[in-house]
């Protein structure tokens, strides 16, 4: 028994379509469905955009370049000290 029971389900499904209405459930569903064909659209067209041409051997440069630097701890203004209690 529990949540799982079927009778249950039948008793939420009930009172969904009563709160809401069968029109707004069927404008979500449809709502969702394009909410969906649009993400699936925009990941596809990311994937088939062309890639930039690559600059020709000379102007790239020779060696790759890094940075030398040091990471440091940056304190908080409004830091409190821990409170006994």
């Amino acid at each position: 028994m529990g949540i799982f029971d079927w009778k249950h389900w039948l008793v939420i499904l009930i009172v969904v379509i009563l709160v809401f209405g069968t029109k707004r459930l069927k404008n979500l569903g449809s709502d969702l469905g394009e909410t969906i064909k649009g993400f699936r659209k925009a990941m596809n067209s990311e994937d088939s955009t062309p890639e930039q041409p690559k600059q020709p051997e000379a102007a790239q440069p020779s060696q790759q370049q890094t940075i030398d630097a040091q990471a440091q701890r940056v304190e908080q203004p409004n830091e409190q000290p821990a409170r006994k209690d």
